[in-house]
C-alpha cells in the first residue's frame, strides 16, 4: 500500500468556515483522496491551522513554520511514496504581509527541503505534489477581513507561482483553486462540499503519479 503525507494548513485539517470546528473524517480531502484510490494508498493527514511555508507568525504561540515542522514528519511518517504540500495562505495575512511570490520562494524551499532529506535508504525518495491553495474571497466577517482584505489579489496569483517553482523543481502541480472556492462566511475556509472537490480532483493526479 502506497503512503502519502498530505502536509499543509486549516484546508488540510479540515476547519469549517466560521465555526472554527473541524469536517468530518470522511469529508476532509485526504480522506476524500485514499477513498477514490480504490485501497491502494493511505493518507496521513498532517494539518495544522495557521501553518505558512517558512515564515514565523509573532500572533501564534504555537509554532506554525512549516520548513520547521516538515522534517520531522518525513523522518517520523517514512518511508512515503508521496508528499504533497498545499500551503501558503497563511503566509500573506496581515502578520506576515508576503506576497504570492515570497510564498513561492517559500514552498521551494519546502521541496527542497523534501529532496535533500535523509531518506532511510532501503527506500525510494518520495514524489513531491505542490498545489495552490483556492484564493481568498470578500467576506462580511470584520476579524477575517482585517486578516486578508489586502491579500485576495495576492491569492489569485498562486497558482501562477507555484505552477513555476514546479516546473523549475521538477515536481508535480495542483492548482486546487480550479476546483474549489472559499466560502464567503470568512473568506478562506471551506464547506464541505469544496473540500470533497479537491480530493475527487486530486484522484486521477495521484493516480498517474503513483502509477495504481
Amino acid at each position: 500500500m502506497k503512503s502519502i503525507l498530505a502536509f499543509g494548513d486549516s484546508l488540510t485539517w479540515g476547519a469549517v468556515a466560521v465555526k472554527r470546528t473541524r469536517h468530518p473524517f470522511d469529508v476532509r480531502w485526504p480522506n476524500v483522496l485514499v477513498a477514490g484510490l480504490d485501497g491502494k494508498a493511505r493518507a496521513i493527514e498532517e494539518g495544522l491551522n495557521g501553518r505558512t511555508t517558512v515564515f514565523p507568525d509573532p500572533t501564534e504561540d504555537v509554532e506554525r513554520n512549516g520548513a520547521i515542522a516538515l522534517p520531522m514528519l518525513l523522518k517520523t511518517h517514512e518511508p512515503l511514496d508521496l508528499v504533497i504540500i498545499m500551503l501558503g495562505t497563511n503566509d500573506i495575512k496581515f502578520a506576515n504581509r508576503c506576497r504570492a511570490f515570497d510564498a513561492s520562494m517559500g514552498m521551494a524551499r519546502l521541496v527542497g527541503l523534501t529532496r535533500r532529506f535523509p531518506f532511510n535508504e532501503n527506500y525510494p525518495n518520495p514524489q513531491i505534489l505542490i498545489m495552490s491553495p483556492p484564493h481568498l474571497v470578500k467576506t462580511n466577517d470584520e476579524w477575517f477581513n482585517n486578516l486578508w482584505d489586502h491579500a485576495i489579489e495576492e491569492s489569485k496569483l498562486f497558482a501562477q507561482h507555484y505552477a513555476r517553482v514546479a516546473t523549475e523543481e521538477g515536481v508535480h502541480f495542483f492548482d486546487a483553486s480550479s476546483v474549489a472556492k472559499a466560502d464567503s462566511g470568512d473568506g478562506g475556509h471551506l464547506d464541505a462540499a469544496n473540500t470533497i472537490s479537491i480530493g475527487k480532483a486530486l484522484v486521477p493526479v495521484v493516480k498517474k503519479i503513483l502509477e495504481i
